[in-house]
């Protein structure tokens, strides 16, 4: 298990990405497993939604550990192990949660299955705050963000095959789901995952990757919190991850209304797999910029991979048996993300500001409209998210050294935005009506623009210009 020294790769940097894919086809295949729950276990909505509370909760408190754990102990743990090992020992705890599932389901006991799904969740706590860091130093940090959009293409890929795969194994009949899933089948699932989460610790294990650690002690005092870009950018990733959920988790209930369509739960995933289909069309389009491409090439799949990308998330829904007639017009949408992508140049800063602005924008036009082009604004708001954490993230802990692995645990923390914001609006629905409550969303993109401006401003009074120098480093 060699470790060379730091530099840019494109092999290191493949090879730890294997794990997003991991994260982004486990939690969206949560979307299965929650009903199978429901039914199974006799369990209400509210009930049912506790594997996803479960779930982002470990993200949470793992998270908080490693922080408390270099507060209290004056050494940051994950410094010590490394970023590499960090990962090694995440995918081992997620492998123990995998395989604590198939007793856990035969038990009849839901408390354990949720315990099951919070060890899972742990690992991946771990996992994100190794990686994430780890992906931004295999190369200038500038570019940070385009080794990230290319780590988000391979997580959106994973939510885009995490459902189809898991209702094979449990339905053996994607285009009826027909079949009644079996704890068999279920077992078959989490056996699968265990033995990929394995693979994937041999796989890192055995594989030449740098060494990215910093030694130095860490002293009393804020550590990671005294620098206020880490600061801002926690509540930029707390409302990012909240916005990106919410703006879903709210629109089955928008779907329901006759001026939106009036459509049945069973007519709504065209519409909720588009959304998540968007944040793989834009993530795909900006992972372009992690490689070494000539500027006509890279002009020409700016335009072509978005919408061969868009085509997947249709061609998906007919493998699903779905109706993807009211889906075309989509393609205008799709065509507003590529034109923002060049403007911005594939600069961090400006991604974040121009892309957040869109967002916002969309969100209005919804607001302002009803009907299949309100639908269609909403759904863009994936579209405008898809590059969010990747600018984000870069950017909040650039100058941090050796509090870097903190201030990740910090932000990876703030995941939590997913288990408040969409109740936050939810809340607002339920005293006024689900269309008012899509307010919530705009005052988030807000915020994102004005962080983008606020931390570019401070980064540069310490020397950092992202947006100077990141532009076509890889």
């Amino acid at each position: 298990m060699t470790e060379t020294k730091p530099g840019s790769s494109m092999g290191p940097l493949i090879t730890i990405i294997t794990v997003f894919f991991f994260w982004g086809f486990v939690a969206a295949s949560n979307g299965i497993f929650i009903p199978f729950c429901k039914a199974h276990f006799n369990l209400n909505q509210l009930q049912s939604q506790l594997v996803d509370t479960a779930f982002y909760a470990a993200y949470f408190i793992g998270s908080l550990i490693l922080w408390a754990s270099s507060r209290i102990l004056r050494m940051d743990l994950l410094n010590k192990i490394g970023y590499r090992n960090g990962i090694i020992y995440g995918l081992a705890i997620s492998t123990l949660g995998a395989l604590s599932m198939i007793p856990a389901l035969n038990s009849g006991s839901f408390n354990l299955i949720l315990g099951a799904f919070f060890i899972i969740a742990l690992g991946f706590s771990l996992q994100q705050t190794s990686a994430q860091p780890f992906v931004i130093a295999l190369g200038n940090p500038e570019s940070g963000a385009h080794r990230l959009n290319l780590a988000g293409g391979v997580n959106s890929f994973g939510t885009l095959l995490g459902p189809i795969l898991v209702s094979f194994v449990l339905f053996g009949n994607l285009q009826t789901g027909g079949a009644e899933a079996t704890l068999s089948n279920v077992d078959t699932v989490y056996y699968i995952l265990a033995a990929v989460f394995v693979a994937a610790m041999l796989l890192l294990g055995f594989s030449k990757l740098p060494a990215i650690r910093h030694e130095e002690n860490i002293e009393s005092g804020l550590g990671a919190l005294k620098f206020p870009q880490l600061r801002w950018g926690m509540l930029a990733i707390f409302i990012y991850v909240g916005v990106e959920v919410s703006i879903q988790s709210n629109l089955g209930a928008l779907l329901k209304l006759p001026e939106f369509g009036g459509y049945t739960e069973a007519e709504m995933s065209p519409f909720i797999s588009l959304y998540w289909g968007s944040l793989m069309i834009g993530r795909w389009t900006a992972a372009l910029s992690a490689f070494n491409l000539k500027d006509a090439t890279r002009k020409f799949l700016q335009v072509a991979l978005p919408f061969i990308a868009f085509g997947l998330v249709l061609l998906a829904n007919v493998l699903r048996g779905s109706s993807i007639d009211n889906l075309g017009m989509y393609a205008v949408c799709v065509a507003l993300m590529i034109i923002a992508f060049r403007f911005t140049n594939e600069k961090p800063v400006q991604m974040l500001k121009v892309f957040s602005l869109m967002g916002m924008t969309a969100m209005i036009i919804g607001m302002l409209t009803t009907g299949i082009i309100s639908v269609m604004a909403f759904i863009s708001g994936g579209l405008f998210c898809s590059i969010l954490w990747p600018c984000i993230f870069p950017l909040s802990i650039a100058g941090l050294g050796k509090y870097t692995s903190q201030g990740s645990a910090l932000l990876i923390m703030m995941i939590l935005g997913g288990a408040i914001i969409p109740p936050l609006q939810g809340y607002i629905a339920d005293i006024s009506d689900i269309h008012t409550s899509y307010w919530v969303t705009v005052i988030c993109f807000a915020y994102l623009a004005w962080y983008a401006v606020k931390t570019n401003s401070l980064l540069k009074k310490q020397g950092l210009d992202f947006d100077k120098t990141a532009a076509g480093q890889h």
